[in-house]
């Protein structure tokens, strides 16, 4: 069992800045793997509105090691006031991927 990767979960409030970030991360050695998702409905309360709007997910797969930095270009990077950035950890995974996440982020 490893918790040395990890999928971070973020949205993005279109396509054109989902795709940005996902090369910022890609492209600073941060991530290894940046999916965009199709477009999703969220529905979520928001200055004590409920609001409803549709984003586009990503799925970040990193070390462990680099979410802090991960952390701070997401908040430089996207528009909203509090971003979601959820990590989990990578429990198991193919040996041959999870050291591909590891070669492709190696400082």
């Amino acid at each position: 069992m490893t918790t040395d990767h990890l999928i971070i979960f973020s949205t993005c409030p279109d396509k054109p800045t989902a795709q940005a970030i996902a090369q910022a991360l890609v492209k600073a050695k941060l991530a290894a793997c940046v999916q965009i998702g199709q477009a999703i409905e969220s529905v979520y309360e928001w200055d004590g509105q409920i609001c409803q709007s549709q984003e586009v997910p990503l799925q970040i797969k990193c070390l462990a090691r680099h979410f802090d930095a991960i952390e701070q270009l997401l908040i430089q990077l996207h528009p909203y006031d509090v971003p979601e950035i959820i990590a989990t950890p990578i429990t198991r995974g193919l040996p041959s991927y999870l050291t591909w996440i590891e070669e492709t982020t190696a400082s």
